[in-house]
């Protein structure tokens, strides 16, 4: 007999990568319910560095706004060798790319995506810990305990946990998580310093030994506040955790470690000895030592039971990749559970996360370890693709069972992520947009290129179909919007309609959507919910369309 459920999808774990999993499921008037064991949100700033690719999610979710303003603005980093300044790194995306490098702190990350998450009328339930789950064919049967000692049973149709490190779902899914861990301890401190470098750059000061090795280091990243900066440090032979009981039952090490944290006279002797200028620490806020490993899940889910975030994948925190990554994958994750969640998805579609997500949890784990060892410095790539790479604007699904194959040709393609452009302009507005926002908000976007849609044209004649074939084959979960070439005839730009509605109609007045997205005659392309390319169609054919959504969606989705 088949149980009711009584919520469609249970998130445990409400650190920014759980909240932004529940934020999308309840955007998507998808019924969720989110747990986490802590009674309150930690006020520490463990990860702080926002790689532009979030921010372009926050745009889409539309909370850019908040956390721009949040945020302060992360330029570069000056490097120290033995007290010998080397040249400086400074963070720069193309011009194209709408938001830079930030920093904040994971707390008031948190806060925006509880704020934004309660917009929904959803809370975290604080004190509620998941402790146990078992799944079969038609849903997930899951145990609460609350602070009380009160014990809950929830019939759910997901199950997905944000749980971190040592993850009760990863360990009940039976998942391995293979790896190995750094022997050095660090020490994280929140405190401000009175030097005069210039705001808005990180600080690395390292010192070599005899035998060329870091034996001594010093990294700086600037947090919201006047001076003030979120260090890691070695730890001094006193203040280490080895062989105290941090690591877990699992034999986990990672993350911030329980016992005494360091002092502030403990962060000035470091200050001391590697300060760049002599500086004092002040007004400290919270210290911690904390360990690293790094690990990945062999897959990131079966059946009905997802994890994502560091319950899939830990590393060593260079480039600030963890956070970043594991917001993606719920970004990932979210759409596609809402489909299921709706009958509308395709039976492979939730396996593709799994096939999307793991490869680039694999890279960041390689990446993040080789730089940890060898420097960021060091890196084979030109500096171009390695600020691309770590503002995770070059992760693509290109082989994705659910998006069209690839091909050849110049711009961007099925896989890839779709570019910004600005200089779009619309019939009513006074002012240029950007791409994103005509994309903001929206779930499968069908965008059509071309210079001439009207009555009597051969991309109009086609514009009937193409709609009607986007509609039907995605159970009318596809928008429509049309963008006209800059040279397109004056009068393309009258009142568009196709199947029986007016179509948004952008002009690229700049030519900067051609030049982007290589477009030199009508194109259509599909645009994912999570902003990536899923299919690019030249000429514009409705049966290829059609072909690709059946990738995508249900054959018969419900009504």
């Amino acid at each position: 007999m088949a149980h009711t459920h009584a919520t469609d999808v249970l998130v445990a774990g409400a650190g920014p990568v759980g909240l932004t999993a529940a934020a999308e499921l309840r955007r998507r008037g998808v019924s969720c319910r989110i747990v986490d064991r802590l009674p309150a949100r930690l006020p520490f700033a463990k990860a702080v560095g926002i790689q532009p690719r979030t921010f372009e999610v926050w745009d889409h979710m539309g909370l850019a706004r908040t956390a721009l303003e949040a945020a302060v603005p992360m330029r570069g980093q000056f490097l120290y060798v033995n007290g010998a300044e080397q040249p400086r790194i400074d963070l720069s995306v193309p011009p194209e790319v709408p938001y830079g490098f930030a920093a904040l702190p994971q707390y008031e990350t948190e806060r925006i995506l509880d704020e934004y998450l309660g917009r929904f009328g959803t809370e975290v339930e604080r004190g509620t810990e998941l402790v146990s789950f078992g799944q079969d064919a038609d849903g997930v049967t899951c145990r609460l305990r609350a602070a009380s000692g009160a014990e809950e049973e929830v019939r759910t149709r997901f199950l997905v946990g944000c749980d971190g490190a040592h993850s009760i779902v990863r360990k009940g899914l039976g998942l391995s998580f293979e790896g190995g861990a750094f022997a050095e301890e660090y020490m994280l401190a929140d405190v401000r310093v009175d030097w005069d470098l210039p705001p808005g750059y990180a600080m690395r000061a390292m010192h070599l030994g005899e035998d060329g090795a870091v034996d001594d280091v010093l990294v700086c990243i600037p947090l919201p506040g006047r001076g003030r900066y979120r260090m890691s440090m070695m730890v001094p032979p006193e203040l280490s955790t080895a062989g105290q009981a941090g690591a877990g039952s699992d034999g986990i090490t990672h993350g911030l470690q329980s016992g005494r944290g360091p002092a502030l006279p403990d962060i000035q002797a470091v200050l001391d000895r590697l300060s760049p200028k002599p500086t004092t620490a002040f007004d400290i806020r919270w210290t911690s030592v904390f360990r690293i490993s790094h690990r990945i899940v062999d897959r990131y889910g079966d059946g009905r039971v997802f994890v994502a975030g560091d319950a899939a994948h830990i590393h060593p925190p260079t480039g600030a990749q963890g956070m970043n990554t594991g917001i993606q994958d719920a970004w990932n994750l979210a759409w596609k559970l809402a489909l299921a969640c709706a009958g509308a998805a395709h039976p492979d579609l939730l396996a593709g996360y799994d096939a999307e997500r793991r490869p680039v949890g694999e890279e960041v784990v390689g990446r993040t370890v080789r730089h940890a060892v060898e420097g960021m410095e060091n890196d084979p790539d030109d500096s171009a693709t390695l600020m691309m790479r770590e503002a995770q604007l070059l992760v693509g699904y290109r082989g994705s069972p659910s998006v069209d194959p690839a091909g050849e040709g110049r711009g961007p393609r099925p896989g890839d992520r779709a570019p910004d452009c600005t200089g779009l302009t619309a019939p009513i507005t006074g002012y240029p947009m950007r791409l994103y926002d005509a994309l903001r908000e929206r779930d499968h976007v069908l965008l059509l290129y071309g210079s001439r849609f009207g009555p009597g044209s051969e991309t109009g004649a086609a514009l009937d179909e193409l709609v009607r074939t986007a509609r039907e084959s995605s159970g009318g979960r596809t928008e429509v919007c049309l963008v006209l070439a800059a040279d397109a005839d004056a009068d393309a730009h009258a009142i568009i309609e196709a199947d029986g509605t007016t179509l948004p109609v952008y002009t690229d007045s700049r030519g900067e959507f051609a030049r982007l997205y290589a477009a030199r005659e009508p194109t259509a392309f599909v645009i994912r919910p999570d902003g990536y390319l899923g299919a690019r169609l030249s000429p514009p054919d409705p049966q290829q369309l059609a072909a690709h959504l059946a990738k995508v969606f249900a054959a018969s989705p419900p009504n």
